[in-house]
């Protein structure tokens, strides 16, 4: 498969989790950190270029054990031509017991404009959090 074709499948499985119940994950996640609502949020991190952002919360819902987030991590990683980690990603998935027909929620809604009207909504709520001091000085003025 072409590296298009894999960053397409990549955005194909984000589009996904975003269409199915697990955009419900999104509000509580930033009370609890589940696995599904850290997966739930890198996909829609994904879907709005922020590869970086996205790879963290991948592999932080991976390593709480969430198989998809693993496959993710290893269609991004091939996608990007990085084959050493898209090898690691896949065998861990694996290991995990990964299935597609098992681990990709069902979509329920045509679009993704409930997480679209999040991403929205989550600058103004990141800026009153920062203003929050919730953060050390040096991590708010980067």
């Amino acid at each position: 498969m072409a590296p298009a074709a894999v960053l397409a499948e990549a955005r194909r499985l984000c589009n996904v989790v975003l269409r199915s119940k697990d955009i419900d994950t999104l509000g509580a996640f930033a009370a609890d950190y589940d696995p599904a609502g850290a997966r739930t949020f890198a996909c829609l991190l994904y879907t709005l270029d922020k590869w970086d952002s996205a790879l963290y919360w991948w592999r932080f819902a991976a390593g709480a054990g969430d198989e998809l987030a693993a496959h993710l991590l290893a269609v991004h990683h091939a996608a990007v031509g990085s084959s050493t980690d898209a090898r690691v990603w896949r065998t861990i998935a694996r290991m995990m017991g990964f299935a597609l027909d098992l681990h990709l929620p069902v979509p329920i809604r045509g679009t993704s404009e409930l997480a679209q009207g999040f991403a929205r909504s989550w600058d103004s709520s990141l800026q009153t959090f920062l203003r929050q001091n919730h953060l050390p000085r040096e991590l708010v003025t980067h």
